[in-house]
């Protein structure tokens, strides 16, 4: 996986771990939507919706949530249907709510198969959160990426389908007015720091939130933390400062345990990669000193995974005079 990937990666799993909980999301969302809106929805009620309807160019640099809930009186013998799109994004897209546009459409689509003979759609609420160091600059609506003439604007604007999406910019946000759960404000707190470079700042490191983290949160935040290429004795120093003994004591253990498992499975993939350049040199040695090479011969050498048996190969490819003396001492 590309290193780009690989960070965008750690972003989205993050950012899922903590929001696709629905007490989690829920009380996160119910701080930031309008006032109105959030008081009309019964939270109770809401619910993660599974698959995807992201493209697949998408799906490695961002990540979706799409949740349902009922709103409008509790006891309506119609309750409301509402859906909410929670999108993480970590770089600025101009054409972000075309994007959303499309993801709507394919809600909606999946929601008529199910409903035939259904004559209106549930309502939907398309919202981002910007994992972002800098204000964005991009329209939260959809009709500022149409390029109407001045003069014909209002004349045209009936035409035209339009809709606005909840933007959440994490860089205008302090670190004290993130709202939610314990782990949505640590996760949310970490993921803005990470953008400005503050991992081992006083925020992250709220002792009150840290100790209420769950156990797999708390190690999804460390490994996200580890990850970042950090400064591991500033880090050690950090966890150190920690005054709760049993959290300090559990942090360190946990540090301890993923740095030594990024240790070894950064060896073994270096040792991986080490012994793929040394089949693909060994194949292009024997090309070049002997031309078109048996049949299954390319093959042979590239299902070899031991190393030292490599180093034999070639030397041989090397010393052996020709391609069949090669085979015969394989």
């Amino acid at each position: 996986m590309p290193a780009d990937d690989s960070i965008h990666h750690a972003h989205d799993k993050l950012f899922k771990a903590a929001f696709g909980d629905p007490a989690t999301a829920a009380a996160f969302l119910r701080a930031e939507l309008p006032a109105a809106l959030a008081a009309a929805i019964h939270w109770p009620t809401l619910r993660i919706e599974t698959g995807s309807f992201i493209d697949s160019q998408f799906r490695r640099s961002e990540s979706d949530l799409l949740f349902s809930a009922g709103f409008g009186h509790e006891d309506a013998a119609r309750p409301g249907l509402i859906y909410i799109l929670f999108e993480h994004q970590v770089k600025e897209e101009p054409l972000l709510a075309l994007r959303l546009l499309r993801y709507m459409l394919r809600i909606w689509e999946n929601w008529r198969k199910s409903h035939l003979q259904a004559t209106h759609l549930p309502a939907l609420i398309p919202v981002v959160l910007a994992q972002n160091a800098e204000r964005w600059s991009c329209s939260p609506r959809f009709l500022g990426l149409i390029d109407l003439p001045p003069d014909l604007a209002a004349e045209m604007r009936p035409f035209i389908p339009d809709f606005s999406f909840q933007l959440i910019e994490l860089a205008t946000r302090s670190y004290t007015s993130l709202p939610g759960t314990p782990a949505g404000i640590m996760i949310l707190r970490t993921m803005k720091a990470q953008r400005a470079s503050e991992l081992l700042t006083a925020p992250v490191w709220d002792e009150a939130l840290l100790a209420r983290l769950p156990s797999d949160i708390h190690e999804l935040l460390l490994r996200y933390i580890l990850a970042s290429e950090i400064d591991i004795p500033a880090f050690n120093r950090r966890v150190n400062m920690l005054h709760q003994e049993d959290l300090k004591q559990r942090t360190m253990t946990l540090a301890d345990q993923l740095i030594h498992k990024g240790h070894q499975e950064g060896r073994q993939e270096g040792r991986q990669e080490s012994v793929q350049a040394l089949r693909k040199g060994i194949v292009a040695l024997l090309e070049a000193r002997f031309g078109l090479l048996p049949a299954g011969l390319t093959e042979a050498i590239e299902s070899i995974n031991d190393f030292e048996q490599l180093l034999v190969l070639q030397h041989r490819a090397i010393s052996c005079p020709s391609a069949e003396e090669f085979i015969a001492a394989f």
